[in-house]
């Protein structure tokens, strides 16, 4: 069996398959893949031409199957409608939606005309959705009845030139006067999404990817999938052997990158049957999908694997189907791994991924006999990523020393929407700083120890500490406040919120939790209060010691000078 460095030279190489390549790109000297797409409409025809007769099916939600050919022409109309409403190259349409057909048409119809398809959190609260369409300038909206109820009684104020509702008024876009596709131009570089991520100073920040960046992905995707399998031709990710189709249960919301970038567009491409759970995750409903639909794929977050393989009703259900489940999010527990194993008794493929928002997705991937030999690891780079380990000084740790993830290549973000000055402190000539500290060992994989920003991850979302600091801070009973995470074995970490009540105040733990759910999502409201009378320890700078918090450690006397 060759090993994944053969493997890789033989697909990259000169004449490989996935040629790499040198190229400038935005002034930054970067790998790039040799042949390559030029924009995500380029994808479309190719889909097209699978049609909808048998084994042509796209996606599958509730008793709707949706083939190839009538995604696509739908996407097609859609994108005409828009254009009938005067948006052009570059303006921007947003989604605030649970995973559903429509999200599908919407981003389809927006990417292929050169149209930028902003997608809105669907946790996010009233404030936070009409923050995401001022800032991004939207101007169409395409939601679902209940996400857009949340803002129903301020949407005038936007200004938007359209609101198109899910369960009303959405067949409108697929009346679009015209089923040709777009041919308008679109550059390589030009916007193709934003995707808000929370922000270290208290406010969202939108994540731009680039066609490049999405391309990029897509392919790294299809040369991971094809380099598995030349490694373990038992175990292709993207084959549920000659003559069928791959399915794939697609559970990670669509405005994260690994829902949109990784599940939906290389779905398209690939001709993956996407099977789409209605309504919130849960899962009866998930193993009822795998046996019904015959999946053979689930990549998604740790949280909704372990709800699986804890179930106490799991061997009730067929799942004989599974061959590969992938879940990114954070390094992988063993016994997580044992319980995947032990649940889906035909997996041939374990995996893990790393990635950013930032990122378009994947960076770094690790499967099969390399996953089972190192499981605390990440993986190695996308052959078009490269990666160093930076220390605090700038310059690179040395093999096994610890220092922040840097990451460089085509999927890396243009910059942050309308911010050039968070982008200038998040790129470096290139190089993303992830905020995450880890380590490569000799052969080149990563491993991620901690973050060094201030941030917990809770069920796959990103949840910065100082957002929910911000809110608490403005409670007329809290006189400081500091949020924190506690491990959790499902949802990785659990939001702590500990407070200091101004002298004479009283204040409930549910009063504190009330506060931050009125404003923000209920992923970033604390699940654990802790009120206090004693001021929050201080280093001398101000700065405070979370670690002490945590109980990680004391306050010593080099901290307080």
């Amino acid at each position: 069996m060759p090993t994944g460095v053969e493997v890789e030279q033989m697909l990259t190489g000169p004449g490989g398959a996935f040629e790499v390549t040198r190229e400038t790109v935005r002034g930054v000297e970067m790998k790039v893949f040799k042949e390559r797409m030029r924009s995500l409409r380029d994808i479309v025809p190719m889909a097209a031409m699978r049609g909808d007769g048998d084994g042509a099916t796209h996606i599958v939600y509730g008793d709707r199957r949706i083939g190839f050919g009538e995604l696509t022409t739908g996407a097609n109309r859609v994108s005409s409608a828009l254009a009938a409403l005067g948006v052009t190259r570059g303006d921007r349409v947003a989604v605030l939606s649970a995973n559903n057909p429509e999200w599908v048409y919407t981003f389809w119809g927006t990417v292929n005309l050169g149209a930028v398809l902003v997608g809105l959190n669907g946790w996010w609260k009233a404030d936070e959705i009409l923050y995401g369409l001022e800032d991004s300038g939207a101007r169409v909206l395409v939601a679902d009845r209940g996400r857009f109820d949340r803002i129903a009684d301020q949407v005038e104020s936007l200004g938007l030139d359209a609101v198109y509702i899910v369960e009303d008024n959405f067949g409108a876009l697929l009346d679009g006067p015209s089923d040709a596709l777009p041919d308008g131009p679109i550059d390589e570089d030009d916007p193709a999404v934003i995707f808000y991520t929370s922000g270290t100073t208290g406010k969202p920040k939108g994540a731009i990817s680039t066609h490049r960046s999405m391309i990029a992905n897509l392919q790294n995707t299809m040369y991971n999938a094809v380099a598995g399998a030349m490694r373990n031709p038992q175990a292709d990710a993207l084959s549920s052997g000659a003559g069928s189709q791959t399915a794939s249960l697609l559970t990670s919301p669509m405005f994260h990158v690994s829902g949109c970038h990784s599940g939906m567009v290389v779905g398209l491409l690939a001709g993956i049957k996407l099977v789409i759970p209605q309504g919130k995750f849960e899962p009866e409903k998930a193993m009822q999908l795998i046996e019904d639909e015959k999946i053979s794929v689930w990549a998604t977050v740790p949280t909704m694997v372990w709800r699986v393989v804890e179930h106490p009703d799991r061997h009730n259900y067929d799942l004989s189907s599974i061959a590969t489940v992938a879940y990114g999010g954070s390094p992988s527990a063993a016994e997580l791994q044992r319980r995947v194993q032990e649940t889906f008794g035909a997996v041939k493929t374990l995996g893990n991924a790393y990635g950013l928002t930032e990122s378009s997705s994947v960076a770094t991937a690790i499967g099969g006999e390399d996953f089972l030999a190192r499981p605390d690891s990440v993986g190695r780079p996308m052959p078009v990523v490269d990666v160093r380990i930076v220390r605090e000084d700038g310059t690179d740790a040395p093999i096994g020393q610890l220092g922040e993830v840097w990451i460089k290549g085509p999927i890396i973000m243009p910059g942050y929407w309308n911010k050039p000055e968070a982008t200038a402190e998040s790129v470096t000539d290139g190089w993303l700083h992830s905020g995450d500290i880890g380590y490569l060992d000799e052969e080149g994989f990563l491993y991620i120890t901690d973050r060094a920003k201030d941030m917990i991850i809770r069920g796959g979302e990103n949840v910065y500490c100082v957002e929910i600091e911000n809110r608490l801070s403005e409670h007329p009973a809290i006189a400081e406040a500091a949020v924190i995470g506690v491990p959790h074995q499902s949802l990785g970490e659990e939001v702590k919120a500990v407070v200091r009540v101004e002298p004479g105040a009283t204040i409930t733990e549910a009063e504190v939790r009330d506060w931050v759910a009125a404003t923000l999502a209920n992923f970033k409201v604390p699940t654990y209060v802790e009120i206090v009378t004693e001021t929050l320890p201080r280093n001398a700078s101000g700065k405070l010691l979370k670690n002490v918090l945590r109980g990680e450690g004391e306050v010593s006397f080099a901290e307080t000078l």
